[in-house]
C-alpha cells in the first residue's frame, strides 16, 4: 500500500457525509411529498415538472455560455490576427537588419583589404 494513501484517507474521511450529502439530487423529498400528496402519481408529477423545470434553466444556461464563448473565440481571432500582423513585420524588420549587417560586413571587410 502506497504510504500517501493512509494519510490522505484520514484527511478525506471526515468530509465523506458533507461529499454525499453535496451530491443527492436537490428534488423533492419523497417523506414531504408523501405526507402532502398520498398518491404516487402526484410526485411523480412534480418531480417531472421539476426536471423540466430544471431543464429549461440548463438550457439557459447552455444558451448565455455559448455566448461567452462566442465572444471568446472571436476575441482569441482577433488577437491572433494581430499577433500574425506583428510578427510579419518583425519579420520584415529582422530582414532588413540582417541585410544591413551583411552590407556592412561586407563594405568593412573590402575596407581593411584595401
Amino acid at each position: 500500500m502506497a504510504s500517501w494513501l493512509l494519510p490522505a484517507v484520514k484527511l478525506i474521511l471526515p468530509h465523506v457525509g458533507d461529499i454525499v450529502a453535496a451530491a443527492k439530487p436537490h428534488f423533492t423529498k419523497r417523506k414531504e411529498a408523501l405526507a402532502a400528496d398520498e398518491s404516487a402519481s402526484g410526485i411523480v408529477q412534480q418531480q417531472i415538472a421539476e426536471l423540466q423545470t430544471a431543464a429549461s434553466e440548463n438550457t439557459a444556461n447552455i444558451k448565455a455560455l455559448a455566448e461567452q464563448l462566442r465572444i471568446t473565440v472571436t476575441a482569441l481571432e482577433k488577437g491572433a490576427s494581430e499577433a500574425e500582423k506583428r510578427l510579419r513585420r518583425a519579420q520584415t524588420l529582422a530582414i532588413a537588419a540582417t541585410a544591413t549587417a551583411i552590407a556592412a560586413l561586407a563594405i568593412g571587410v573590402i575596407a581593411l583589404l584595401t
